[in-house]
């Protein structure tokens, strides 16, 4: 009997190892138990500090983000100060593995891999977004039959919208993990039912349910989360769990699939915990220390009326929310085109005048803050002489690790770091100059997201004095750098690798099982997965 496919990929974005390796011993995660006792298994790890933006890219075209050119779905247009809303699939400077694959004449099937574009005449299907954590496109999928049955067979994706949800109330979040649960369980469906329709090399489904989760519900799995409250987890449980627990199933039905000719890789590509950092301080930080100034906000109608409604939206409870995205939508639109370049943007960014500052923020994510120098001959007014940059940042990174917290002293931000010295590539100047790696050791909350325990941060240093804010933003955890995989199939050894690998790894590899050679990628063939494939005679 033919193999419905020769290598299945499946991932859980933004998995947390920790938590599935605990439940998988407990029994709460049967198929995990079995592929981490039955399967090779290693740690991996995405990209150094750039994780949030380019974890996919690097992942599936097996380069750093130096040389893919993607950090962020905001990015700076080249040679302006202005921000644009990057879409990978016409923004990639380096193709996906499945487009080498399809032209070697490998039929495969690629299903929601989240900040991917269609490619064009692939040998196979594709579908992007028809569920995923990141709002890019919206869904697409080719061929247009395909998307045609995919719909007509499965409805579009439970979940409307984005993840994000300010105020919900204990019924929201039970609401909440019910959906997804439900998204989970039609994704299961769905690749098995294309599965089955057999002659696959290639066949991957994502499953972004434990990215949304994380989240929106990482103070409702966590104790000692400051937003955590025994009363509201009485009502909603463990939504974390519910969701991995439903995943743990999905899985296990889809490997009921495939038998021991098909190499199997399972995949969390970086790990979820909870949020930290202050970096929505930042701006005022930069500001004080004389490097950074404030943008002055336009003073028009269009303005004003953008921020009423931004903090009457945040006030709504998310059922209400959900009633009103079709007028929202229309409300945004109008507003975008009138107060244009502000609205795309995320309020750290849109906050301070790149123009007129020596140095001004990109969005990188959280975990770790993305700044970039107003050098002169590369920004359109540079006020850094690149002779002086080098005395700049070291100046700028010694103010800030002089900032700690307030209350106990200890340093709001681990390290800083010049971009140069983790990627090498022809795309470098498309990225952060600094990257801010904000310590983790501390929980933050989010006045959102029910309790406003904890939300409050003060943060001093010789030159800034105090600064303080308030925490708004609805997410209680972020991401980390960590991740697992776990892998059978013909010829792989059960045991533990004792090396952690790069997720740019797993393109070549994939690539290699599929004898197709993928040439100048930063990426190495894991060994290890390969020591027992026999080529192929095609």
């Amino acid at each position: 009997m033919t193999a419905p496919a020769r290598v299945l990929f499946l991932e859980v974005d933004a998995g947390d190892r920790e938590l599935v390796q605990q439940w998988a011993r407990d029994g709460i995660l049967p198929t995990f138990r079995r592929l981490l006792a039955e399967g090779l298994v290693g740690n991996s790890e995405s990209v150094d500090a750039l994780f949030v933006g380019a974890t996919w890219p690097s992942l599936y075209t097996g380069v750093n983000p130096a040389r893919h050119g993607i950090h962020s779905l905001i990015q700076l247009r080249p040679g302006t100060y202005e921000f644009y809303r990057c879409y990978t699939g016409e923004n990639l400077r380096r193709e996906p593995f499945w487009d080498l694959l399809s032209r070697a004449g490998r039929r495969v099937a690629v299903l929601d891999v989240p900040l991917s574009g269609i490619s064009p005449g692939l040998n196979g299907i594709q579908s992007v977004e028809w569920g995923s954590h990141d709002a890019n496109y919206g869904f697409r999928a080719s061929p247009p039959e395909f998307a045609a049955d995919l719909l007509a067979r499965f409805g579009p994706y439970p979940l409307e919208g984005s993840c994000n949800g300010g105020g919900r109330e204990p019924a929201d979040f039970i609401v909440f993990r019910d959906t997804l649960l439900q998204a989970v369980r039609t994704k299961a469906e769905i690749t098995r039912h294309y599965l089955r329709q057999g002659g696959w090399d290639f066949f991957c489904q994502v499953f972004t349910e434990s990215h949304c989760v994380g989240h929106q519900c990482w103070h409702l799995h966590d104790v000692a989360h400051p937003a955590h409250d025994p009363a509201v987890t009485a009502i909603t449980g463990d939504p974390m769990r519910a969701i991995y627990v439903g995943i743990d199933t999905a899985i296990g039905e889809i490997l009921a699939e495939v038998g021991p000719e098909t190499t199997v890789v399972v995949l969390l590509g970086h790990r979820m915990a909870h949020k930290f950092g202050a970096q929505f301080l930042l701006p005022e930080i930069l500001d004080r220390l004389g490097v950074a100034q404030r943008r002055q906000p336009a003073e028009n109608a269009a303005t004003r009326l953008d921020a009423v409604l931004t903090r009457l939206w945040q006030t709504l409870p998310s059922a209400l929310q959900d009633g009103l995205t079709a007028p929202r939508r229309l409300a945004r639109r109008w507003l975008d085109a009138r107060v244009p370049d502000v609205a795309p943007l995320p309020p750290s960014v849109r906050t301070l005048d790149a123009e007129h500052s020596q140095v001004f923020l990109m969005d990188s994510g959280f975990p770790a803050s993305g700044l970039r120098l107003n050098l002169a001959g590369r920004e359109p007014r540079g006020l850094i002489r690149p002779g002086d940059a080098e005395a700049f940042c070291a100046r700028l990174t010694a103010e800030l690790l002089a900032v700690v917290h307030d209350d106990t002293g200890e340093p709001a931000i681990r390290r800083v770091r010049r971009t140069r010295d983790l990627f090498q590539g022809d795309y470098l100047d498309l990225l952060p100059d600094l990257l801010v790696e904000w310590d983790d050791r501390r929980h933050l909350g989010s006045a959102t997201c029910g309790n406003p325990r904890g939300s409050h941060v003060r943060v001093r240093s010789p030159r800034i004095g105090v600064v303080e804010g308030t925490n708004t933003y609805v997410r209680t955890g972020d991401h980390r750098r960590e991740g697992l995989f776990m892998a059978l199939g013909p010829g792989i050894r059960p045991g533990k690798l004792a090396r952690t690998v790069s997720i740019m790894d797993f393109a070549p590899t994939f690539c290699a099982l599929l004898d197709t050679p993928m040439p100048d990628v930063d990426g190495r063939v894991i060994a290890e997965l390969v020591a027992g494939h026999t080529p192929s005679a095609t």
